[in-house]
């Protein structure tokens, strides 16, 4: 991911407490929806919408397999996305707080 615009759409999509449990649910491995809806109290299309966000945002990936969809997390993103994390959340010479301190000089 290059830009904030991306990562804020990640930060968006993981903004809801279905859609958490359904990621750390795929921390264990790939799932069909089936199995996904199991654990919920919601529909199918409910599931559905929330699956879709998942994916747009891209941490979340699907695969056809037969009639059956089964849902990954994108490792990838996600290392990503922990890095991303850390960097924003650690003090460093590159860090907004470090410019913005050279202009802004109270005596």
């Amino acid at each position: 991911m290059e830009n904030l615009i991306d990562y804020a759409s990640v930060f968006k999509a993981l903004a809801d407490e279905t859609r958490l449990k359904i990621v750390e649910m795929l921390s264990c491995g790939e799932l069909c929806a089936c199995d996904i809806l199991e654990s919920f109290q919601i529909t199918q299309p409910t599931l559905s919408y929330h699956m879709k966000i998942l994916t747009d945002s891209g941490i979340v990936v699907s695969r056809k397999e037969g009639s059956w969809v089964r849902y990954h997390n994108n490792e990838e993103l996600v290392l990503s996305v922990k890095l991303f994390w850390n960097q924003i959340t650690t003090d460093s010479e590159t860090c907004i707080c470090k410019t913005r301190n050279q202009k802004i000089k109270c005596d």
